[in-house]
């Protein structure tokens, strides 16, 4: 199941919401106040419920995994607060379970081939990944490490682990959310008039990233990038890694954009994941600005602990680039694409950047774009053997042909090109900035302007986005897989 489709909009979200606003009255009467916040027992019960039927709906049995994972969690974190002369070791088992059973599940089959194909007769495992498996591993070693640092408290109980593990809006294509930021939420929390009104707004933008112009460009990238590969021109090379370059950014950051929507309609306060990257103009910029949540992570548990700036740092960046890299999938193509970004970010350290401010800011930015480009060509194929040919036909060295398919891709879909490009840059900053200057900033009509405007968007891209699902066949995030 996924936030674009039909099914989760208008059947599992009502339940949902009609359940969890019933158990919200129950804890309201029958569980106590603190700080002026009412208990979330019945309510965390129907999430956690909800959030199982949400991952079950299509890898019943990896609920199963999960459930297992966020015991062996409950335990060491319940160990490392309580038992000083052990926290160490707890903390050491509880990380090693988590790699493995990420490894076990995601590159066990990568090595076993490669092994393979190096003379060793090894059984290669047919194992079927776990969705968002990236995801909820990173946050239970986020939870581990956290309570390990003192930075937060073990949860007392199970389940409540499991909700923030498990919780549906994040669970399987993140953002990664640290531990620390919601703990307090997980058994505390108050979501306001506003907060639901924002909450749904950022859905419906999420939403209409998604399934408006991600899905509408994901079919050009396919048409040039994979169905007719064999006959690729220079110009459908760039206009299919072109569709890609904005069908990943809208995709992910839709998908983004829904969870925080949706975690704050509840009461969850789920930091940004993506600022405007493709505004950068260097690329130690951009990785400032894309997936937030992953970059922090490796920066906070791996970057910084193996020394950071102090101590061998290019080593570190060479570990963490690798991760990265290899995080997003068991692949030569993903090892090779974070790997050219972190030899990029050191040559921005060594030269780029010293010499920045004497660069045109527009030549910054053709860089930037020109680098972020080519490399989602290397995060595309998969398959080397097609890059080794893709790279060719980029730089003229593809097939003749006429140039009426490509603008055929080009004019049909005009419409969402702007789009794409518009949406790119941080549009709803710019327009509350001038409405804040034209109407008066905090007054009512300012206010009223600004909601009034955020019902109709909020209107239309529903509309729009339902009508075009009637009838998909399919309607993937890409992220769901990594």
């Amino acid at each position: 199941m996924v936030f674009s489709d039909l099914f989760f909009l208008f059947v599992f979200i009502p339940a949902f919401l009609i359940l969890y606003m019933l158990g919200a009255f129950i804890d309201k009467k029958c569980f106590h106040v603190i700080g002026g916040e009412t208990s979330c027992v019945v309510r965390n019960v129907v999430l956690v419920v909800f959030s199982l039927i949400f991952y079950a709906w299509g890898e019943p049995m990896y609920v199963f995994l999960m459930l297992g994972s966020v015991l062996i969690n409950f335990i060491a974190g319940r160990i490392i607060e309580r038992q000083q002369q052990h926290r160490k070791a707890a903390l050491t088992v509880g990380v090693t379970v988590n790699i493995l059973i990420l490894a076990t599940c995601k590159y066990f089959g990568f090595f076993a081939t490669m092994l393979n194909d190096m003379g060793l007769p090894i059984p290669v495992p047919q194992i079927a990944l776990p969705i968002g498996i990236s995801f909820y591993t990173f946050q239970s070693i986020s939870y581990l490490v956290d309570v390990y640092r003192r930075e937060a408290q073990a949860q007392k109980r199970y389940i409540d682990l499991l909700l923030y593990i498990s919780m549906f809006p994040q669970l399987i294509a993140g953002p990664i959310v640290r531990y620390d930021t919601v703990a307090r939420e997980i058994n505390h929390r108050h979501a306001s008039s506003s907060d639901v009104a924002e909450g749904i707004y950022r859905f419906m933008l999420g939403l209409g990233k998604k399934v408006i112009i991600a899905n509408q460009l994901s079919t050009i990238a396919t048409q040039f990038l994979t169905d007719g590969f064999s006959q690729l021109t220079t110009a459908g090379a760039w206009l299919g890694i072109v569709a890609f370059t904005f069908q990943i950014y809208f995709d992910f950051s839709g998908y983004s954009d829904m969870a925080i929507g949706i975690g704050r309609c509840l009461g969850f306060h789920f930091k940004e994941n993506f600022d405007h990257p493709y505004c950068s103009r260097t690329v130690t910029e951009f990785w400032r600005r894309w997936h937030m949540s992953l970059g922090n992570f490796f920066r906070d548990y791996v970057y910084i602990p193996l020394g950071g700036n102090r101590r061998h740092q290019w080593l570190n960046i060479a570990v963490v680039w690798a991760l990265t890299g290899f995080w997003h999938g068991a692949a030569w193509n993903f090892l090779l694409w974070g790997c050219y970004f972190g030899v990029l970010l050191v040559i921005e350290k060594l030269v780029i950047l010293k010499i920045q401010r004497y660069i045109p800011a527009t030549i910054m930015h053709i860089y930037l774009l020109f680098i972020v480009v080519f490399g989602w060509g290397l995060f595309f194929f998969d398959d080397m053997s097609r890059y080794v040919q893709f790279v060719p036909a980029l730089f003229g060295g593809g097939h003749e042909g006429s140039f009426v398919i490509t603008k055929s891709a080009v004019m049909d879909k005009f419409w969402i090109w702007i789009a794409a490009i518009i949406f790119s840059m941080p549009v709803r900053k710019w327009v509350g900035q001038i409405a804040a200057k034209v109407l008066g900033e905090g007054t009512a009509r300012c206010e009223a302007v600004v909601m009034t405007g955020r019902l109709v968007i909020s209107v239309a891209l529903l509309v729009l986005s339902v009508a075009l699902l009637v009838g998909a066949t399919n309607n993937p995030f890409l992220y769901t897989r990594f």
